[in-house]
């Protein structure tokens, strides 16, 4: 994340940090932010960063940014946000959890039109074409949301 908000930074980009206290107190949060936010806990954290965007956009990452990722997922299938969320697959990191996830549907725990969801993108330019492309996900969608 350092490495994101260092190169977004460097090209004059406005860059919002969520932090929960103890990662703060640890001094985790990147010194040179545009703005940072700091919340109570990882749950603040996640709500926080889903509230306030239009798109996730999920980069190869640890448990953690799994974890978001997943979470977006739940949420966009009840309905609760709307935007697009895109994985990066860069040296295919993404190619397994594509794979999880289409299991998934042909399993039938989640129905085929949840396929629409996500975008899986090779390279980080190609992010904002998918985010422009993505299918509309209207709160209505959670009518099926239980399969």
């Amino acid at each position: 994340m350092g490495a994101l908000a260092d190169a977004a930074l460097a090209e004059g980009g406005r860059v919002i940090g969520v932090i929960p206290q103890f990662m703060y107190d640890i001094e985790w949060g990147h010194p040179q932010l545009t703005e940072l936010r700091i919340v109570e806990d990882m749950h603040q954290r996640k709500r926080a960063m889903i509230d306030e965007v239009d798109a996730v956009v999920a980069l190869p990452g640890g448990s953690g940014t799994l974890e978001e990722l997943f979470e977006a997922i739940s949420l966009k299938r009840l309905g609760l946000f709307g935007g697009a969320i895109v994985m990066v697959d860069t040296l295919g990191f993404y190619t397994e959890c594509a794979k999880l996830l289409e299991d998934c549907i042909e399993r039938r725990f989640m129905d085929e039109r949840h396929r629409a969801m996500w975008t899986i993108v090779a390279e980080p330019e190609q992010v904002l074409d998918a985010i422009r492309a993505a299918t509309p996900w209207p709160h209505r969608n959670r009518s099926f949301a239980a399969v």
